[in-house]
Order: C-alpha cells, then sequence, then structure tokens
C-alpha cells in the first residue's frame, strides 16, 4: 500500500531540513565567556561573525566547533549600531559561510541554525515582515528590516538564517520584545569589511551634550547644549552652553534619535547646517562632523 501523498511530501520536507542543516553545521560555532551564550558563523578564513549584543564584554571567548574542538577567539571589533561583532580563531580549515541576497518574501519558510556547546541547533518559522532600508536606535544603517515569525533559543542568537532554496540570508538576533530579526547578509558584508580593516566602525562627533527641550508650548522640539567639548567640532563652530539646536541642514529636529541617526559613518567630514537659538535670537552655524573619539 503506497504512502498518501501528503506524508510523502512532508517527508521530503523534513529530509530536506535535516539536510540543511547538516551542511550549514560545520560552518555554525557556538560561543561562550563567562557572562555570555550565543551563536556565529565562519565568515572568511579565520574569521567568525556574531551578534554584537549578545556578546559579552569581558573580553574572553572560546569558540564550540561542531566536531567537539574549541579554540580561543579574539575580538577584532564591534558595531553595536548595526549588531555585528567580528572575531578571530586561529582556524584556517573551516569552510565559510556563503551569504547571498534574498528577497525574503513574506510568507516564505525561514530556518534559523544556530550551535549550543558546539552542536547545532535550529528553529523553523516563516519570513512576517520585510521592509526597509531602515535606522536602528543606535543610527546603524540595516538595508532591511526582515522579522521572522520563530521561537529562537538564547544561544541561537547569532546563527545562521536560511530561506527555503537554502541561501543564507544574514544573521539572527532580538530585537525589541524578542521579537527575532534579521542582519541582511548586505549589511553583514559591508560592516564587517570595515571592522577587519579598522577594528571599529566610524561615528559622527559634534562635541555638545544634549538634552531634548520642547519650545513654544511645545509645539517645535529641540535639543538644549548642556555641555561643549572644548576641543570639539561645537566648540569650534561657535557653540555654547545654553544654545538650543532646533534645525538640521533646514529640517526640524523632532527628537534626539534623528540627531542619532544622522550622525552615522558617513557622516564623518560632511559639513551641515545647524538652526538655532540663543537667547531670543535664531541663527545659523556651519560645523564639520568630526569622528567620535575612541573610548
Amino acid at each position: 500500500m503506497s504512502k498518501p501523498t501528503s506524508f510523502t511530501a512532508m517527508q521530503d520536507l523534513s529530509a530536506a531540513l535535516v539536510g540543511l542543516v547538516a551542511s550549514a553545521a560545520p560552518s555554525v560555532v557556538s560561543l561562550s565567556s563567562s557572562h555570555s551564550r550565543s551563536s556565529g558563523f565562519i565568515w572568511r578564513s579565520e574569521l567568525v561573525v556574531t551578534a554584537d549584543e549578545a556578546l559579552s564584554e569581558d573580553g574572553e571567548y572560546t569558540v564550540g566547533l561542531w566536531n567537539g574542538d574549541t579554540v580561543a577567539a579574539q575580538l577584532v571589533g564591534r558595531d553595536p549600531s548595526t549588531d555585528v561583532a567580528l572575531l578571530r580563531i586561529d582556524r584556517s580549515d573551516l569552510q565559510p559561510i556563503s551569504l547571498t541576497a534574498s528577497k525574503a518574501d513574506v510568507g516564505a519558510l525561514a530556518i534559523a541554525v544556530g550551535a549550543e556547546d558546539g552542536t547545532p541547533t535550529t528553529a523553523l518559522g516563516m519570513v512576517s515582515r520585510n521592509i526597509g532600508p531602515w535606522r536602528s536606535l543606535r543610527g546603524g544603517q540595516i538595508d532591511a528590516r526582515i522579522e521572522l515569525d520563530l521561537r529562537l533559543r538564547k544561544s541561537g542568537e547569532g546563527g545562521v538564517v536560511f530561506d527555503a532554496a537554502g541561501q543564507s540570508i544574514g544573521m539572527a538576533v532580538f530585537g525589541p520584545r524578542r521579537r527575532v530579526l534579521v542582519i541582511p547578509s548586505s549589511t553583514i558584508e559591508r560592516v564587517a569589511v570595515r571592522l577587519e580593516t579598522h577594528g571599529y566602525i566610524a561615528r559622527g562627533y559634534l562635541g555638545l551634550g544634549l538634552q531634548p527641550v520642547g519650545l513654544d508650548g511645545d509645539k517645535v522640539s529641540g535639543a538644549m547644549v548642556m555641555s561643549v567639548d572644548p576641543k570639539g567640532p561645537g566648540s569650534l563652530a561657535g557653540l555654547y552652553q545654553g544654545d538650543i539646536l532646533i534645525a538640521w541642514n533646514g529640517e526640524p529636529i523632532r527628537h534626539m534619535r534623528s540627531l542619532l541617526r544622522a550622525l552615522g559613518p558617513d557622516s564623518v567630514g560632511q559639513k551641515v547646517t545647524l538652526g538655532l537659538r540663543r537667547v531670543d535670537k535664531t541663527q545659523q552655524i556651519s560645523i564639520t562632523i568630526a569622528e567620535r573619539p575612541r573610548a
């Protein structure tokens, strides 16, 4: 007696998923330190990409491989604004994941593959939303906002997300309320290259400590200058404590997030015009954005 077609189809799907996880496992790693557990994947020879948010600050990381080996990892660089971090390990025999661009259509299947203690973990769901590009709350430019409807283990953050064709579309991370997001492949490639070269992602710097304020009965918002770095761009441009920034290149400053987003990596060296109120007068001041000093 032949099996019902529906069961045959489910078996074929199950076998395909098992094969996908098995083929990805040698390139997916577990990461551990004294304060964190997460996943990562081989991006290039001796280089591991993982989620910055899941990576502890203690600086000592151990990578677990699919065959049971463990190896120490050193931090190359991290970018909190895009949630991408890069580590180096002394293993050149591991196969990198081939990141690919994918439409990630809403409703399409998505499979997240991570690792825990060196063994693979996985979660199956679907793409629930795909818009973009967008900027994170920390000002990072992310090429698409892809949301997944799946339940990801905490240790699976930093793992690889595949589509139904077996193409790796990006990295699984947790967003607000533990919603699972994908950092797209194109964003990872752009950021990881800079981290490999420079060790960090440059951010714009005004040299101003700012506090949001309401003006004109709170109908207009702005940012009051609370402090001025004497060596920063703001001081050089002639800004003073008590000035209130109300416009950026002619556009009203509606909230502090808009300023943070405007000070992304591409802003360094740009000249912008700030509209400000000083006492009862409105002025325009030109300022050249500098690179934020590294802590």
